[in-house]
């Protein structure tokens, strides 16, 4: 499994905004090998500003490279090119996550 994970920490009160585009329907929901994608908010309080987190997890690093040579992967980011950042982003940053062991909780 491969895991990669977006932060992108805004303005206070700009959260939502984020939530709302990445939980929007998009090409990247009919790539063969995406297992999920999940967008979360951090819940620890922070004066001036607010943190979005989303997690993309795929079943292998070939998936995600597959993701990220498609065509609508690179059209998506040629629409944006040259386009400013909204202003309520403060920053992004992306990792990757090759995932070693999953140890799974008790089946109810």
């Amino acid at each position: 499994m491969f895991i990669q994970t977006r932060t992108i920490v805004v303005k206070k009160g700009n959260a939502e905004q984020v939530v709302e585009r990445f939980s929007q329907p998009g090409p990247m929901d009919e790539m063969e090998g995406l297992i999920d994608k999940t967008v979360m908010v951090n819940r620890k309080k922070q004066e001036d500003e607010e943190e979005v987190v989303v997690m993309i997890r795929w079943r292998s690093v070939e998936d995600w490279k597959n993701w990220e040579k498609s065509d609508a992967h690179i059209q998506g980011h040629r629409q944006n090119h040259g386009k400013p950042k909204p202003e309520f982003v403060i920053s992004t940053t992306v990792n990757m996550y090759e995932v070693k062991s999953i140890k799974e909780g008790p089946v109810e």
